[in-house]
């Protein structure tokens, strides 16, 4: 039980965190969406735009409580510091895609911003595998949506 309440706590924080870089990213992107993003063109497998806030909160979660999870077990690991490290730089560049985006109405810097964060997650991913498995899981939807974002990303730079 002690055990089990030595993570709560990291693991609230953790998506209490994620879930603030989410939605201070997310003021850029609500003023853009009536007006600029509106009027791009975009490819045919762009999902409505109904489906991006549902799909990020539970992602902001997912990735709080694997985050939560390194933190509370990391401490007793070699590699902890290592792998929180890479998770809070993803999570920079996590942010900063909206504001690219969104707030500077630039999809190509905002592509080169994507691709890195891709990087980062999949190095992020790496690091927690060492510590622990389950936190390696909750990361697997974030990696696979931000790839498909990379592809729709690319899609509307190509086609504007």
């Amino acid at each position: 039980m002690r055990k089990q309440r030595n993570k709560i706590i990291p693991i609230a924080l953790g998506i209490t965190l994620c879930l603030l870089v989410g939605f201070l990213s997310s003021s850029s992107t609500r003023a853009a969406i009536p007006n600029w993003y509106a009027s791009l063109e975009k490819p045919f497998f762009n999902p409505p735009n109904i489906v991006f806030g549902p799909v990020w909160t539970l992602l902001y979660i997912m990735m709080g409580w694997a985050v939560g999870r390194v933190w509370a077990l990391g401490k007793h690991h070699r590699w902890g510091k290592t792998a929180l490290y890479h998770f809070g730089v993803q999570l920079i560049f996590n942010g900063l895609w909206s504001l690219v985006f969104f707030g500077m109405q630039n999809p190509a810097l905002a592509l080169v911003v994507i691709l890195i964060l891709g990087v980062l997650i999949e190095r992020t991913i790496k690091w927690f595998r060492l510590i622990d498995r389950l936190a390696t899981y909750l990361l697997y939807p974030y990696f696979a949506w931000v790839c498909f974002a990379t592809l729709l990303n690319a899609s509307i730079w190509y086609l504007n």
